[in-house]
């Protein structure tokens, strides 16, 4: 089986025309994707963690001196765009400039963008200019490589979940380096220079994607009369293979499960997204992070290690890559070892810096890493749980999702049960920020993953592609509210304390967790023998 699956992946390959040079089993144009999207997750998460914590640090420390409130306003119009315009940039690509050149656009705009925001120490306009490029620039990249993914497989190829679960290995080490490094530079160093070094990496990641374009064949190219023509043809034969014709009844009632599964997914983003914003002001201005004796020994050795490691695994993918590629896309290769010779020169330079400083001060942004960390140390085990533990139906697994992101926030409200109302700051103990971000996590990998696969299977094939622009867009309406909830908590906490504001956001899953449980028996029959 496993070879007529290989035989089928090397046809395919061949008729796209592309390269069907194979590392680790896939074709070696996925991983030129896997780089494109790591230094491109890299710059974004490097920047998100600075962004809230740079406009509420004090004009003394070169901060802009922000109240949180006007901070997380920001913020909620930020992130909630950065989920839409990836909906203008999928039709653009579509119609217009094809995938390969709306992700150079993209990576470009975004290289433009991070440019500007490292110039905002000359005048603040630039910051916000670099908002907007950052903004449009996603919307450009975002949507199209993913589908770039998609299309390196057969529909029915058994190494297409393989690929796309590597490709977002690829997303997750970029946002954890990205988080890592620009967070530390830019609290210890300077905001422009965190804010700079996410662009460097988004214009190498650019450079790599140009010069190895061509491993991609005909996927990607700007669309003509011809190319939509035989689209057309495609979608009709694969609907005709692939969808029976189902009764309307039944349509219906799966489109209502997909829309109540998008309706439960703004309230666990909702709470899910306080991490760019409520969370990264409890980590600065109410948690414990200057650490002595043997707990800042013993925190030095982990921060190395989490530095070290992601770096030599991703070095080693590289190396992988090179060998099969280097020959005919050298500069592909070039430019993406001069990125990673930076980043052993940051992370080496990080770890000496920490060893030697006489205390220890973890960084604001530094807890936002643990997010990525977890899913990379947890997601095989959740896979594997379903398959062979237990793998209940989509509402309970949502449900799941939503009561974890809820007990994160039951963690912090208890961790903030001792400060005053009002109270300006505090030095609570960092493990109910460790413990918020593991339950969120776990609670991401039952809801994240598992929505994107309900969508595909519950959807009519005619218009799959337009109900995962809802799901994105239900991610935008989720950001703008968790921004705009996040701005409440000066005021809450003074009238009610820090402990109710985590309270009300735990609250809300929670609430949406129980009517999915409740619900679930009619749910489970509106899909409709979908499991």
């Amino acid at each position: 089986m496993i070879q007529q699956n290989d035989e089928g992946l090397v046809k395919h390959l061949a008729k796209q025309g592309i390269d069907d040079k194979m590392v680790m089993g896939h074709p070696a144009s996925l991983f030129v994707l896997f780089f494109t999207e790591m230094w491109e997750r890299f710059s974004y998460y490097g920047m998100r963690a600075l962004l809230t914590v740079f406009l509420i640090t004090e004009l003394a420390k070169g901060g802009w001196g922000w109240s949180n409130a006007d901070a997380m306003t920001l913020y909620a119009w930020y992130t909630s765009l950065v989920y839409l315009t990836p909906l203008i940039g999928g039709l653009i690509a579509d119609k217009l400039t094809g995938y390969k050149k709306a992700i150079l656009i993209g990576a470009f705009v975004m290289t433009l963008g991070h440019a500007s925001m490292a110039l905002e120490t000359v005048s603040a306009n630039f910051f916000y200019l670099g908002l907007v490029l950052m903004i449009l620039g996603n919307g450009m990249f975002k949507p199209n490589i993913s589908s770039m993914v998609g299309q390196l497989y057969p529909n029915n190829s058994s190494k297409k979940d393989a690929g796309y679960t590597i490709f977002y290995m690829g997303i997750n080490a970029g946002a954890f380096l990205g988080m890592l490094l620009c967070g530390y530079i830019g609290e210890k160093v300077g905001w422009h220079y965190g804010f700079g070094l996410a662009g460097v990496f988004m214009f190498f990641g650019m450079l790599q994607f140009y010069f190895g374009q061509h491993i991609f064949g005909k996927i990607g190219v700007k669309p003509t009369k011809v190319t939509l023509e035989t689209a057309v043809v495609d979608s009709v034969v694969a609907k005709d293979e692939e969808e029976e014709k189902l009764p309307s009844n039944v349509v219906r009632d799966r489109l209502i499960v997909i829309a109540v599964f998008m309706v439960a997914s703004i309230f666990f983003f909702f709470a899910f997204e306080q991490a760019g914003g409520s969370m990264t002001i409890f980590a600065k201005d109410f948690t414990q992070r200057s650490l002595s004796g043997s707990s800042g020994e013993i925190f030095k050795w982990i921060d190395a290690a989490l530095t070290i490691f992601p770096i030599l695994i991703v070095t080693w993918v590289l190396y992988g890559l090179a060998k099969k590629i280097a020959k005919q896309y050298p500069l592909t290769i070039i430019f993406t070892a001069i990125s990673f010779a930076i980043i052993w020169i940051l992370g080496g330079w990080k770890v000496y810096k920490e060893f030697n400083a006489v205390g220890t001060e973890v960084t604001v942004s530094w807890f936002q890493i643990l997010n990525s960390f977890f899913i990379i140390t947890l997601a095989s085990s959740f896979s594997k749980f379903w398959e062979r533990v237990w793998n209940p139906s989509g509402p309970v697994k949502f449900a799941m999702g939503l009561l974890l992101v809820g007990i994160g926030f039951v963690a912090l409200a208890y961790g903030a049960s001792e400060i005053p109302k009002g109270a300006a700051s505090a030095s609570v103990s960092m493990i109910w920020l460790i413990l918020a971000y593991f339950f969120h996590t776990t609670g991401e990998l039952c809801l994240s993953p598992v929505g994107l696969s309900y969508i595909s299977k519950l959807s009519p094939k005619s218009f799959v592609g337009l109900l995962f622009g809802f799901w994105f867009t239900a991610s935008a309406i989720a950001n703008l509210f968790a921004g705009l909830a996040g701005s409440l908590i000066d005021k809450i906490s003074e009238e009610h304390g820090l402990m109710v504001f985590f309270l009300v956001i735990a609250a809300l899953p929670i609430g949406a967790a129980l009517l999915l449980l409740v619900f679930n028996p009619i749910l489970k029959k509106m899909m409709h023998g979908i499991n």
